[in-house]
């Protein structure tokens, strides 16, 4: 019969194992790949993963579920620090890459025609090629009317960008009738 402490140990054993993976693997690690590698019920990841979030807290570390899986990161916190040690150049998104990726965000699907309407300007070619070579949007299907333009949908890759495991965790849309906007 196994005891709580049995239990305890075989979910820090299997949360090191899975801390190996994550570190090893150059990209996120699904759930199905994890249960699948270390033969484990939904349950046994579920409780594997809190043991190594639990442990983790105490580190310079984070376990993230993004939309691609799962992955370690360094915490928050330090981000100050990285900043200060390694200065890198930031990519700067363009205002009008980054409306033109929240329209499709928040109103999925859409087309080129629903994004120009939205944002009240013609859409450059070079946004939506410089989203398509980001992996952040693909076509997925076409709307049936005159011209049949194409759908576009935001992807696991966009998700990733911004550490969203679901477009569920997208801000809520601010209500513009009561923004107060003066020129």
């Amino acid at each position: 019969m196994m005891t709580t402490l049995d239990t305890t140990n075989n979910y820090e054993t299997i949360s090191l194992d899975i801390e190996v993976l994550l570190h090893a693997s150059e990209a996120p690690l699904t759930a199905t790949m994890l249960k699948k590698h270390l033969s484990l019920s939904d349950k046994e990841l579920q409780s594997a993963l809190e043991v190594l979030q639990a442990r983790l807290n105490k580190s310079a570390l984070s376990l993230h579920k993004s939309a691609s899986g799962y992955r370690l990161q360094i915490a928050d916190r330090y981000s100050a620090l990285i900043q200060r040690v390694f200065p890198q150049r930031q990519e700067r998104l363009s205002q009008a890459l980054l409306e033109t990726v929240s329209v499709i965000a928040y109103k999925q699907p859409v087309t080129r025609s629903d994004i120009e309407y939205v944002r009240g300007v013609t859409l450059s070619s070079g946004i939506l090629r410089q989203l398509f070579d980001k992996g952040w949007i693909v076509e997925k299907g076409h709307r049936d009317t005159l011209g049949r333009p194409a759908l576009l949908h935001t992807t696991p890759q966009f998700l990733d960008a911004f550490g969203l495991s679901d477009l569920n965790e997208l801000p809520p849309m601010p209500d513009l009738n009561q923004l107060h906007i003066s020129a």
